[in-house]
């Protein structure tokens, strides 16, 4: 049912009965309302049918009674059809709900995975008040389907049924993935007809069939289905529920696969524990080498000479590559299931700390290795990020020396050029060359105060370690990070942006967005340009969010013409209020969508159908919608020039009321 639909049926609910208001205005004497609905109500009580509410009101009529009575008989009629239909409902859903519980709780205590199944179907043909209902599986080693439980089938062919994939209507539910139905198997035409299925369902009898498909992830493992040896409709109800049942069938196939694969597991245990326990020199391996990764991080050792111990020991070649060069769906399922991952003919054992991912070691060339060789990978990685957390403490004193350069350099103080640049050359850092300011920032809401406060350092501390590689400076600013970078030479702002958008997004796992300003040159002798720069960045940085391209690095020139309206000093709000003002401010009163119809209505190209599919309403509603802009615009708001008008004042006021903060 559409919006509109709704809408028109809430609207007849709430309007009165026929001269009820008239009435009463008109202080003419009225049969008490109770007196009018007690016929009703004892209907209601006695379960009466739809037909006998009838009844009240055509006595009524045959007595003469007056046109006040009628009209409160009337309504006091539509509100008892009204509560028996509501009821009708209810037991109808509580017996749903009540055999889903069932089946539920007969799944909780899976035991029999055929008794599941059956029950299912039983209950499935049961309150949808089928003839037949039956469940199939597909046969991945035959490659066909086969009905696997049948419930009120008299027929031996149809029980039997083996089918082809992609045969008959559930060969359709399997290849869409959705239910379908059809009010007569032998004249539908969308599925393929068989042979030996149309002689099994003609054996059978059945005319109108329902299937929906049983799903395990995105993967359809099998059709539940409703039948009838007559013609019928299927409700849109009665669909959902099968579907219901469906999920449910499903989950019995799935748990009882899963309690399969657990005996497995559970027996690949115990021979993996005959066999650790027979690996003694093995295990006497991996505690030299854990003696000797001790040693390294006693005495101050790198990374690479943890990587070479663990070569010499494993017989293979370990490197240690950084984060952003490691197979990202490797170090993924490595921080899921906390195991070294293969990855090809490589093992792949990530390097993190807390939440922060700071590298892997890879064990190149080797497919086939020992448990507890990989057990050894994963402790050296372990000590891996121990010696990078100690790294990074030594490193932090540099950090903050960089940072508070930087903020000098921001504050534009009146500091002299000459000592800007000493400092900048003890940190490695040349101010003489070309550089962009960069205003970084987590996308993303934030559960309290302490995890805001843990992502703002987090993204500090990767900026600042991006900073310090790349020869340039970071400072922790406005809730987020400001960095100075070199720009290479061919480079752009633009590259630099969505680079550094993407490095410190994969550091801190999370969307990272990332501003930038315009290349400046000779930052240290000019005050005002670094803040300025800065200032750039930060409007970019917003453009980026109120756009909707959070995770994403930009600069002033990706904007065009909406960049120079962003950067400027222009009245953007009042050429927003003297162009749509009266259609946001009808919004604001009364509740409506007339914004979001006028901008779908042009980004559809002026098409009230399209714009109806967009927007999930009647085209009735768009004609009215469009038709109160055009009351609030005035006549000429389609043409070319207004059009193109309103286009701007739409995307400016989308953006102005956009959130600015997280």
């Amino acid at each position: 049912m559409s919006r509109d639909h709704v809408h028109s049926a809430e609207r007849a609910d709430a309007d009165p009965p026929p001269n009820s208001s008239a009435a009463s205005a008109s202080g003419a004497t009225t049969v008490p309302e109770s007196s009018a609905e007690a016929p009703f109500l004892e209907l209601l009580a006695r379960g009466a049918s739809a037909d006998a509410f009838e009844e009240p009101l055509l006595h009524a009529r045959t007595e003469g009674r007056p046109a006040d009575r009628l009209a409160a008989l009337e309504h006091a009629k539509l509100l008892a059809l009204r509560v028996r239909s509501e009821l009708e409902g209810r037991r109808r859903r509580e017996a749903e709900l009540s055999a889903l519980f069932e089946t539920a709780h007969d799944l909780a205590g899976l035991r029999d995975l055929d008794a599941v199944l059956q029950a299912i179907v039983q209950r499935a043909r049961s309150l949808l008040g089928t003839d037949v209902a039956y469940l199939s599986l597909n046969d991945p080693a035959r490659g066909d389907t086969y009905m696997r439980v049948t419930e009120g089938s008299v027929a031996a062919r149809f029980q039997q049924l083996r089918l082809g994939m992609g045969e008959g209507l559930g060969g359709l539910v399997a290849q869409t993935a959705r239910p379908y139905v059809t009010d007569d198997y032998f004249k539908d035409d969308r599925f393929q007809h068989t042979a030996t299925i149309d002689a099994g369902v003609r054996d059978e009898g059945l005319v109108a069939i329902l299937g929906v498909p049983l799903m395990l992830g995105h993967h359809v493992i099998g059709v539940l289905f409703a039948a009838d040896r007559r013609a019928r409709v299927f409700e849109r109800a009665q669909i959902a529920l099968l579907g219901s049942f469906a999920a449910l069938a499903a989950a019995a196939i799935d748990t009882a696969n899963l309690l399969t694969e657990t005996r497995s597991a559970l027996a690949g245990l115990e021979h993996a524990n005959e066999i650790i326990r027979d690996r003694s020199a093995v295990i006497e391996r991996a505690s030299d080498v854990h003696d000797r990764l001790a040693e390294l991080v006693l005495r101050g050792g790198g990374v690479h000479d943890v990587a070479a111990a663990v070569s010499e020991v494993l017989g293979g070649t370990v490197e240690f590559t950084d984060a952003t060069a490691a197979p990202a769906q490797a170090l993924e399922a490595f921080r899921t299931e906390g195991h070294a991952v293969r990855h090809e003919d490589d093992w792949i054992a990530a390097v993190a700390a807390g939440g922060e991912l700071l590298g892997a070691l890879v064990l190149r060339g080797q497919p086939g290795i020992d448990p507890v060789d990989l057990r050894t990978l994963e402790r050296a990685a372990m000590v891996t990020s121990l010696l990078l957390l100690a790294r990074r403490s030594a490193a932090e004193a540099e950090q903050r020396v960089r940072g508070e350069l930087l903020d000098d350099l921001l504050d534009a103080r009146d500091r002299d050029p000459r000592l800007l640049r000493e400092r900048a050359a003890r940190l490695h850092a040349d101010l003489d060359a070309t550089h962009v300011v960069l205003a970084a920032r987590i996308d993303g809401p934030a559960a309290d105060a302490d995890q805001e406060a843990d992502a703002r350092r987090r993204l500090w501390s990767a900026a600042s370690h991006l900073a310090a590689t790349r020869h340039g400076l970071a400072a922790a600013r406005d809730g987020g990070t400001v960095l100075l970078l070199p720009l290479d030479p061919g480079d752009t702002a633009t590259d630099l942006a969505r680079r550094t958008a993407r490095h410190l997004g994969t550091a801190v796992h999370e969307a990272v967005t990332v501003g930038a300003s315009a290349p400046i040159e000779d930052l240290a002798a000019r005050r005002d340009s670094v803040p300025a720069a800065y200032e750039e960045g930060r409007r970019c940085l917003e453009a980026l969010h109120l756009l909707g391209r959070a995770g994403d690095g930009a600069a002033a020139e990706d904007f065009g013409f909406l960049g120079l309206l962003l950067a400027g000093d222009r009245d953007i709000a009042g050429f927003v209020t003297r162009t749509i003002g009266q259609v946001v401010a009808y919004d604001e009163r009364r509740g409506t969508e007339l914004v979001r119809t006028l901008d779908a209505y042009f980004a559809c190209g002026m098409s009230p159908a399209r714009t109806k599919d967009e927007l999930h309403v009647h085209v009735n509603t768009v004609a009215q919608r469009l038709e109160r802009v055009g009351h609030l615009l005035g006549d000429d708001w389609q043409s070319p020039a207004r059009a193109l008008e309103i286009q701007l004042a739409l995307r400016l006021h989308c953006l102005a009321v956009a959130p600015t903060s997280h």
